[in-house]
């Protein structure tokens, strides 16, 4: 239940990479700003062979900060590439055949999930997590109000954790609010302009007050 002891923490969501190297310097930058929990990888179109190889770039430089890589990619490319887990948006027949495939050795998530039943139904399938209020596939992001009372309602109700996608950085103070396990700093966290060890700070410093707040209560 979302009234767990443990704080919010945060996932980035990368934008599509190609370059892993330059991905792998501004992760780093990431980490030096403060707690992170994982990393989505989302990957750029390529084979099969280059997308596992920069997973593997990746895996070392994500995993010895402590911090897990769940690739948005089929399980075959995350298996190889030593990552964490799995990121799926394709409904609960994909999450049973991954299930399938890697039983409980990697983190199975969920996203893309437009209503409730499409919620319970993944996470009936028996994902390690569900995220609300990624962009579509069109880019186009969902209403902030109604990602804060779809992981409000989650995160009261259901025992798999939920990860709160922030579209920017003003609101991830009121995503923490909700009792998400996790909030996402999506594709806009990494831009150039954006200094994304400050990010990561700001968001943390959020968490903790919120936790503080719920300590004092």
């Amino acid at each position: 239940m979302s009234n767990a002891p443990t704080p919010t923490r945060l996932m980035l969501v990368t934008p599509l990479v190609a370059d892993a190297e330059a991905m792998a310097f501004r992760l780093m930058q990431a980490f030096a700003g403060g707690d992170v929990a994982a990393v989505l990888l989302r990957l750029s179109e390529g084979d099969e062979r280059s997308k596992i190889e920069r997973v593997k770039r990746l895996v070392g430089p994500v995993q010895s900060a402590n911090v897990a890589l769940i690739v948005e990619a089929p399980a075959l490319v995350a298996t190889r590439g030593g990552a964490d887990g799995v990121h799926l948006t394709n409904g609960p027949e994909a999450v049973a055949e991954a299930r399938s495939s890697l039983k409980n050795e990697r983190i199975i998530g969920a996203g893309s999930l437009r209503a409730r039943h499409d919620a319970m139904d993944i996470g009936e399938a028996g994902v390690d997590y569900v995220m609300f209020g990624e962009p579509r596939p069109d880019g186009s992001l969902p209403l902030l109000a109604a990602v804060i009372e779809r992981a409000s309602w989650w995160a009261e109700i259901f025992e798999t954790p939920c990860v709160a996608y922030a579209p920017d950085a003003e609101s991830i103070a009121a995503l923490v609010e909700t009792g998400a396990e996790f909030v996402a700093l999506g594709a806009w966290a990494f831009d150039e302009a954006c200094d994304i060890r400050a990010l990561v700070t700001q968001a943390n410093v959020a968490i903790a007050a919120h936790a503080a707040r719920k300590a004092a209560r």
